[in-house]
């Protein structure tokens, strides 16, 4: 897990080029984030406005699709592409419906564990960790994820708003394939994923300017992004449009509605 002091891991954040998760962060309002950031993320806020309203919607179904498998049963979670804290966090969701939820939490960039005291405020009855790891490279996520999680009992996956930054010759199936394979029956993938489908030509020109700057943009369609789910179980009402997953189980994000919000999410269950 963290074992190490955030404070010295903070020297060593990159500056020099923009990062999705600080990117993500400033299209939220957080303050974690640098010049860099910012600069990338009106460059794609020049693309599609809507960008902003996307991060808000993904953050929304984590919400409530962390709320619809806690009311289910669910009490592990693995959340990898953690991203900057941003209440309320995943834990705090769960935590709400089970106190005694457990969730390690995983991401890649040193200003997450900077930050990573604010994911360990779990319940009493309840467990937080953070793990410095990528997610390319699964076998130290889930080596270090079992000394928290019991993985003889289910354990939801959460992979939002992340894929999209993995390609497919990185091997962004086999790595969740790799992940569910470890885990039991029972458990649940839940994702979101950016799209081209609905805004082709804003898409291909910031593909464009992130692959400029080392940032890979791997939009896929909703038969590409449904693939992720082969062999699952699919939770109703399946693959749909952010937003419209399990509306009634959160609130509405201010402007979702203003067209079609260009990402697709899901929930599937191993059998």
């Amino acid at each position: 897990m963290t074992g190490q002091d955030p404070a010295q891991d903070a020297v060593v954040i990159d500056t020099s080029k923009p990062h999705p998760a600080r990117m993500y962060d400033w299209y939220l309002g957080g303050k974690d984030n640098y010049p860099v950031d910012e600069e990338m993320g009106r460059q794609m806020l020049a693309l599609d406005p809507r960008v902003p309203v996307m991060a808000r919607v993904n953050r929304a179904f984590m919400h409530r699709a962390t709320r619809w498998l806690a009311q289910n049963g669910v009490r592990q979670f693995l959340d990898i592409g953690t991203g900057i804290p941003t209440e309320p966090n995943l834990h705090q969701i769960a935590q709400q419906v089970a106190p005694d939820v457990r969730v390690v939490y995983c991401d890649n960039d040193p200003i997450v564990l900077a930050h990573a005291a604010a994911l360990l405020r779990s319940t009493p009855a309840g467990v937080t960790e953070y793990l410095q790891a990528d997610v390319r490279d699964p076998g130290t996520i889930l080596e270090e994820a079992r000394k928290v999680l019991d993985f003889r009992q289910p354990v939801a996956l959460s992979l939002v708003a992340l894929l999209h930054f993995i390609s497919d010759e990185d091997g962004a199936h086999d790595l969740v394939d790799r992940l569910l394979a470890e885990l039991p029956s029972g458990s649940f993938l839940m994702m979101t994923h950016a799209t081209a489908d609905f805004t082709p030509e804003e898409s291909a020109a910031a593909i464009a300017k992130l692959k400029a700057v080392g940032v890979t943009l791997a939009l896929r369609s909703r038969d590409e992004f449904s693939h992720f789910f082969h062999g699952l179980d699919l939770v109703e009402p399946g693959v749909e449009v952010v937003h419209k997953w399990h509306p009634e189980l959160g609130e509405p994000v201010p402007g979702q509605d203003d067209g079609v919000i260009p990402g697709y999410g899901a929930v599937g269950r191993k059998q």
